[in-house]
């Protein structure tokens, strides 16, 4: 068995490692949305975002592995922070560094493993996201492809700790971090050719529960909205707080008129809030829905401007069929249309 190498940056790389100050945390779905994705596309039974310590590799997210953490002298993630690229072994009972290691002679017997170094803001490699197989395979140059594309997320997530890409209240994605993130899973869905569409959400008569309830209870509005769009959407799904009253999400592999659909199960979701908790107001929503054309824009902006505006038209549509309706009621005369026995 050969054990991995320090590398030149050790030092350095530790230090940016531990200022981060994620090892030994809990686990964060932003993460643990990455390694069930990576799982998923590949079909592996393993995947993980593993932090090499100095004696130790640490997984801040695991998928099919109970150990929280394994010894850094056997470990494939020592090996792939060393080079630039992806560290592939298609079979590692037939080669030499890993034939007689313990987790390949023994638990979880690995056969096959793919590791993509995560790069910090300094350059630094802090550890992989990594896929492992109970049999041999090996990996095209597209498979190489959306491994890195998935790594990015990872590394942007990492990122995201010293960059502050989530939103203080509701503690989802802000719009920077949804900017990103969605970027780059729109990149990967056209990859991949799968479709995506992206929804803009606008809370209606958001103003009037800060103006009756208070701003406190208005956090908590906007909080419960965050917290139903967890629970509701998709593990590969993206979705941030834009600003205010305003969210958005991602809709991998859907459709436009899936996304209909998505959004119709979303608000009985929201309905049901509303009669379990009674307070005083109830969650309501507008949304927009792009069907992204991956040939013609793939940009996050001028999609997201896209969105928005759909969304504003159909609210300032609903609010012109109730100016209209309210005209038609007070235009009514008295004992007429059947109002009167």
């Amino acid at each position: 068995m050969l054990k991995p190498e320090k590398p030149s940056d050790e030092a350095a790389r530790l230090k940016a490692l531990h200022s981060l100050d994620v090892l030994d945390t809990a686990s964060e779905e932003r993460f643990d949305r990455l390694t069930r994705l990576a799982k998923r596309m590949f079909g592996v039974p393993i995947a993980l975002l593993s932090l090499v310590d100095e004696n130790r590799q640490w997984f801040k997210s695991r998928v099919g592995l109970t150990v929280r953490e394994t010894d850094r002298d056997i470990s494939f993630c020592g090996h792939a922070i060393l080079g630039d690229g992806i560290f592939h072994i298609p079979d590692a009972r037939v080669d030499d560094r890993f034939a007689d290691n313990p987790l390949v002679a023994g638990e979880p017997f690995i056969r096959f493993y793919a590791g993509c170094p995560l790069r910090y803001l300094d350059g630094s490699k802090l550890g992989t996201l990594c896929i492992i197989d109970y049999e041999p395979r090996a990996l095209d140059q597209e498979d190489l492809l959306v491994l890195q594309d998935l790594s990015e997320l990872a590394e942007h997530e990492l990122a995201a700790v010293q960059l502050a890409t989530l939103d203080d209240l509701t503690k989802i994605s802000n719009r920077r971090g949804f900017m990103t993130l969605a970027q780059k899973s729109i990149d990967i869905c056209a990859r991949q050719e799968v479709p995506s569409a992206l929804v803009f959400f606008d809370l209606d008569e958001f103003k009037p529960i800060n103006d009756s309830f208070g701003h406190a209870e208005g956090d908590r509005a906007l909080k419960d909205f965050a917290s139903l769009m967890k629970s509701t959407f998709r593990e590969s799904d993206v979705f941030g707080r834009m600003g205010g009253d305003e969210f958005a999400v991602l809709l991998t592999d859907t459709s436009a008129v899936d996304a209909d659909d998505i959004i119709g199960r979303f608000r009985e979701v929201v309905e049901r809030h509303n009669a379990e908790h009674g307070r005083g107001y109830d969650l309501k929503f507008c949304d927009g829905v792009v069907d992204i054309d991956q040939e013609l824009d793939r940009d996050i902006g001028r999609l997201l401007h896209r969105a928005d505006a759909l969304m504003y038209a159909k609210k300032n549509e609903g609010k012109r069929v109730l100016r209209q309706a309210g005209s038609e009621v007070r235009g009514r005369a008295p004992g007429r249309g059947g109002d009167s026995p």
